[in-house]
């Protein structure tokens, strides 16, 4: 199959989609089939991006987005018709589809084209933090335009897909995200970087992600002040200065990637996760498959991902206090931790992104041939 993928963000932007759709790309190239991935330009200080990719990535004009410059939003623009109508693809691929992404539906449209649209971005909860110009209300409104449009909708979470069909949203399937269980693995843990960490062998307590008002990292102070606790925050972000600012005692160590990254995480403790807008939780995915227990709210993605009592515990969703007795409780319980550590790593193992991406390609097969999935996929509108 020839596939065009129309996405809001690639590299060198870090984060849930941007990876998504390159491991998604790679692994279509695995399995013999034609993608390119049409995205937004990035920064004049990133220019020198993307690097080497195996597939033909189409970049078109952007602007920053305020209060967040460091994302990009891509433009319509006649270059991404031009690019949909030399690849002739099978399928058009939507990945979080929001300006770029709805240009994209339409163009698609008009060519006559099956489209698939990835849900993976709360958006209105953006709006809404980011003060967009938007409401709510509004935000959603977009979205269900673009979605219903699609012959299908795909949501990372049982939660999120539930989000999707209130609000107006048809034809949602399920279908959730891989995690690369080799390179996040256990046997990582480094006793050297502990030592750097926690040099007078406090527990590591790590959060990795995007520093950005919607992540409420800053609902981590308490836990960033219990005692023989050492609190590292990995990632980078808009928010970053506040929440220095905000979490004295926490270590941050910024935006850490491949080996380093699965070292990182592998060295720590527990996990613990602040937002509660996520529709999957990429990171607590990774979190769990380099053996840690987890602690998150009790919202979006992280309800299906986190099994309470068995590999972690969920909290009332922006409860700072909750999200520290929580992490105490853990703290005090060595058993407890290396058993929720052991779960973790058993539950991912058949996660990997050979399995979803062989998943996604039967998505698009199916909407090539108008046909349904396997019963229990599609979520009921």
């Amino acid at each position: 199959m020839r596939i065009a993928i129309v996405t809001e963000s690639f590299p060198p932007d870090v984060n849930g989609v941007a990876h998504s759709v390159v491991r998604v790309a790679e692994h279509l190239v695995h399995r013999g089939h034609t993608p390119i991935v049409i995205a937004p330009a990035p920064s004049s200080a990133t220019r020198g991006f993307p690097g080497d990719h195996p597939y033909p990535v189409i970049r078109v004009p952007s602007v920053a987005v305020p209060r967040y410059r460091s994302f990009r939003l891509g433009l319509p623009s006649a270059r991404l018709a031009d690019a949909l109508n030399e690849h002739a693809p099978d399928v058009v691929h939507l990945a979080s589809p929001f300006v770029l992404g709805a240009r994209g539906m339409a163009v698609a449209g008009q060519l006559d084209l099956p489209t698939l649209a990835v849900y993976q971005t709360d958006l209105a909860a953006y709006a809404r933090h980011y003060r967009l110009g938007w409401g709510e209300a509004a935000a959603w409104r977009w979205l269900r335009n673009i979605h219903n449009a699609a012959d299908r909708t795909l949501a990372p979470s049982t939660r999120s897909a539930a989000d999707l069909v209130t609000h107006g949203v048809q034809r949602v399937w399920l279908w959730r995200r891989g995690v690369d269980s080799v390179r996040f693995d256990p046997a990582l843990r480094s006793a050297e970087t502990r030592a750097t960490l926690a040099p007078s062998g406090e527990l590591l307590v790590g959060y990795v992600g995007r520093l950005a008002v919607e992540k409420r990292v800053e609902l981590l102070a308490a836990t960033s002040r219990l005692p023989g606790v050492r609190l590292v925050i990995i990632g980078d972000g808009p928010a970053r200065r506040d929440l220095e600012r905000a979490l004295p005692e926490a270590t941050f160590l910024g935006a850490r990637q491949g080996d380093e990254l699965a070292r990182l995480y592998a060295s720590l403790d527990i996990f613990v996760h602040s937002g509660p807008y996520e529709t999957f939780g990429q990171t607590v995915q990774e979190a769990l498959a380099s053996g840690l227990p987890v602690v998150a709210p009790a919202a979006g993605g992280p309800l299906d991902l986190v099994e309470p009592g068995v590999t972690g515990t969920l909290v009332p969703p922006e409860d700072g206090a909750a999200l520290a007795d929580a992490v105490a409780e853990l703290a005090g319980d060595a058993q407890r931790r290396r058993a929720y550590g052991l779960a973790a790593r058993t539950w991912v193992a058949n996660r990997t992104w050979a399995a979803v991406g062989d998943e996604l390609i039967g998505h698009y097969r199916a909407v090539l041939a108008g046909a349904g999935v396997p019963a229990g996929r599609r979520i009921a509108a």
